[in-house]
């Protein structure tokens, strides 16, 4: 394995001061709906509303003076687009955003607004991936993958050391999963501290390929899907599905009406701002409340940037 505790540590120490150390709340009321105590990073309240600005600042702050000096380049029609964007403009270089034209013009103006330039493409992931090439070979700027390299992944993976560091004796930490870029980080951070505490993860039943990849022991790409969590409808890499082989407990899959309903909750009760993907983790713990039962764990609230002209209710 190629990311370790060590790594994380080390991006823990290089992004002192840059981003933000979120706070870790408490709800009783989920408390008692889910028979457990909850300890909720709030990474929806990271710079740009979401943990990608840890692995994206991680990254760019490793490049050499000449890399950076040509700038950074990415595909991304979420949030890695607007932390790769936001950290490359801390750093003073340009950024390249590759997005899709069906991306929400709210995301794009983000972008632009941290001074990258968006580049667009047609909505399909040849075109994504053709565009960044042909900005690379014109550009000389470095490609940040938005979960498939290490330094994202030690990057990611600061949100639960810190989590860790901050609430002792917890049973379990769970993360939502997509492309397994903060799950990876969140496995390396809890075992490299205590092996004995549970990594889970959560996953819409619509775009379950971490759940059957790993039943299956072979790596099963992500088809179309039209969950509404959108931030999780990416495939793993080689690389994040090697480190969940060797770590995650389980990924519960849920539906559509759960994540729907427990983000709503999480407004209504806990009056922070969750996008669809991180309500996967309550509902799947609520699907798996007797096994947990009594349980302390670290909830990871991956972000809360929301189109609030489309809400999922």
């Amino acid at each position: 394995m190629s990311v370790t505790l060590d790594d994380v540590r080390a991006a823990a120490a290089r992004l002192e001061g840059v981003v933000h150390e979120t706070p870790v709340l408490t709800s009783s009321y989920y408390d008692d709906r889910l028979g457990m105590r909850c300890f909720f990073k709030c990474e929806n309240l990271q710079k740009v509303g979401a943990f990608k600005f840890r692995g994206a600042s991680n990254a760019v702050l490793q490049l050499s003076e000449e890399d950076a000096a040509n700038g950074v380049v990415t595909h991304s029609s979420g949030n890695h687009a607007q932390a790769l964007a936001l950290a490359a403009e801390q750093r003073g270089i340009p950024a390249w955003i590759v997005m899709p034209t069906d991306a929400p013009s709210v995301k794009r103006a983000a972008v632009k607004g941290y001074g990258a330039t968006v580049v667009p493409c047609a909505p399909t992931l040849a075109s994504r991936e053709a565009t960044a090439e042909r900005v690379m070979h014109e550009t000389g700027a470095t490609f940040i993958h938005p979960y498939d390299d290490d330094r994202i992944i030690a990057g990611a993976g600061t949100a639960a050391l810190e989590l860790m560091e901050t609430v002792i004796g917890l049973d379990a930490v769970i993360t939502p999963v997509g492309g397994g870029g903060l799950l990876s980080g969140t496995c390396i951070a809890v075992h490299g501290l205590d092996p004995e505490v549970m990594v889970l993860a959560a996953e819409p039943e619509l775009a379950d390929d971490a759940a059957r990849s790993l039943e299956a022991g072979e790596l099963i790409p992500a088809g179309p899907t039209t969950t509404i969590a959108d931030g999780l409808k990416t495939s793993l890499s080689a690389r994040t599905f090697a480190i969940l082989q060797q770590h995650v407990h389980e990924i519960v899959t849920v539906t559509e009406d759960a994540i729907r309903e427990h983000m709503r909750t999480v407004w209504e009760r806990m009056k922070i701002i969750i996008e669809p993907s991180c309500a996967t983790v309550l509902a799947a713990l609520e699907k798996r409340r007797s096994a947990y039962a009594g349980s302390s764990v670290g909830v990871i609230i991956s972000g809360g940037n929301v189109d609030l002209d489309n809400l999922p209710w």
